[in-house]
């Protein structure tokens, strides 16, 4: 049986009005803000209430590769998982596909960073969080392979 943390989990966006840029397709800035509403989406769906509680997440790095672009009218599906963790960096991927053909339009690896909700620092996660939102690092890097998929909630 697969782990959760080897899951990956999909989230339905569409292409809005205010998407669009001057060049008539979705800007780039809002491919980064649909790999944010994944992750905060995976988060709000699988972390147990008593972290989401205590626990809010800031990104420290993100690398994205544009593919393809998107239109409007496009559905989006971000499909997103975990990968390794170091003690307070969580590493996520994140691919975005047009919904009609599943084509890659972007490719996003994302560090995040725990922070405790009362003191405004970086924390450590129980062993709960860490089970579901991270996997163990391999030689090969196997994390950024997309894993089967976890269909969310409308």
């Amino acid at each position: 049986m697969m782990s959760q943390a080897a899951e990956a989990f999909e989230l339905a966006l569409a292409v809005e009005p205010v998407d669009i840029d001057q060049l008539g397709h979705v800007n780039n800035v809002t491919y980064l803000r649909w790999v944010q509403e994944a992750a905060v989406a995976h988060w709000t769906a699988a972390a147990p209430a008593a972290d989401q509680a205590k626990l809010l997440w800031v990104v420290v790095r993100h690398e994205i590769d544009y593919k393809q672009a998107a239109f409007l009218g496009d559905g989006i599906i971000a499909r997103t998982w975990v990968g390794s963790a170091s003690r307070i960096r969580f590493e996520r991927f994140t691919e975005l596909l047009r919904a009609r053909d599943r084509s890659v339009l972007a490719k996003a690896r994302t560090l995040w960073c725990p922070i405790d909700t009362g003191t405004g620092r970086p924390a450590s996660v129980s062993a709960e969080v860490r089970a579901c939102f991270s996997v163990e690092a391999s030689a090969d890097d196997a994390g950024r392979d997309a894993p089967h998929s976890r269909e969310s909630a409308p």
